[in-house]
C-alpha cells in the first residue's frame, strides 16, 4: 500500500483515471456489505455482522413479506443491508435463485 501512495501523486490525472478504471474492474460487482465465506453460513452469501443469507431475504420479499417485516423481524438488519441485499441479488440472482431451489427442497 505505502507503494502506491508513494507513486500516485506523480501521476497525471488521465494516469489517475486509469489506475481508478482497473481498480473498479477488479472490484467487479462486489458489494462489501455481502460476503461468503466457506465456514459460515455454509459459504452462502450472508449479510455482513449476521449469519442472515442474502436467499432468505429475497424469498421472503418474494413471499410478500415487507421490508418494515424484515427489519421487525431481523433487528440486526438496517434498511441499508437490505438495499444492500436486493443489489446482490440483481448481479447474483442465479446463485441466490439456486440456493432458494436448495433449501426449499430439503
Amino acid at each position: 500500500m505505502s507503494d502506491i501512495t508513494q507513486v500516485l501523486p506523480f501521476l497525471s490525472r488521465a494516469e489517475k483515471a486509469q489506475v481508478l478504471q482497473w481498480v473498479v474492474q477488479d472490484l467487479g460487482d462486489a458489494i462489501p456489505a455481502i460476503e461468503s465465506q466457506p465456514q459460515v453460513c455454509g459459504g452462502e452469501a450472508r449479510i455482513v455482522r449476521t449469519r442472515i443469507p442474502v436467499w432468505i431475504l429475497v424469498q421472503a420479499r418474494r413471499l410478500g413479506v415487507s421490508e418494515s417485516m424484515l427489519l421487525i423481524s431481523y433487528p440486526s438488519l438496517r434498511a441499508v443491508d437490505l438495499v444492500n441485499a436486493w443489489a446482490f441479488y440483481r448481479v447474483h440472482h442465479e446463485e441466490i435463485d439456486s440456493q432458494i431451489a436448495e433449501n426449499e427442497a430439503d
